[in-house]
């Protein structure tokens, strides 16, 4: 069982990028599609804290689901938002690689070097 968690869009190039990264150093990591497994509320707080920011920093603000759910406006409170990335996952960052109380947004890919 692999220490090192990755959430992982295998349709994504940086998702790809950071996963082969990984293994060029020698990790495997417990791969999370979560699209298809989507995190709970309380698993995106955990992983939000992991990673020293807010959950409105964890949004793809380009995705068409960001104006469906009306995310742009500031009043938004941090349960709603996570609740639209639980209900829209393409709304979530990605990649994500978890190790221990750390986590890194892969993008630039070699920013999860830092927490190996």
């Amino acid at each position: 069982m692999s220490d090192i968690t990755i959430y992982h869009n295998p349709r994504c190039s940086k998702s790809r990028q950071t996963l082969a990264l990984l293994q060029e150093n020698g990790v495997e990591p417990l791969v999370v599609e979560y699209l298809k497994d989507t995190p709970d509320a309380a698993t995106l707080k955990a992983v939000i804290d992991k990673l020293g920011i807010t959950p409105r920093d964890l949004l793809r603000t380009k995705e068409a689901e960001y104006k469906e759910h009306g995310l742009s406006d500031k009043s938004i409170n941090d349960d709603a938002i996570i609740q639209a990335m639980i209900e829209s996952p393409k709304l979530i960052e990605r990649p994500i690689v978890i190790k221990g109380n750390q986590a890194r947004i892969g993008r630039p890919p070699e920013q999860v070097l830092e927490i190996l």
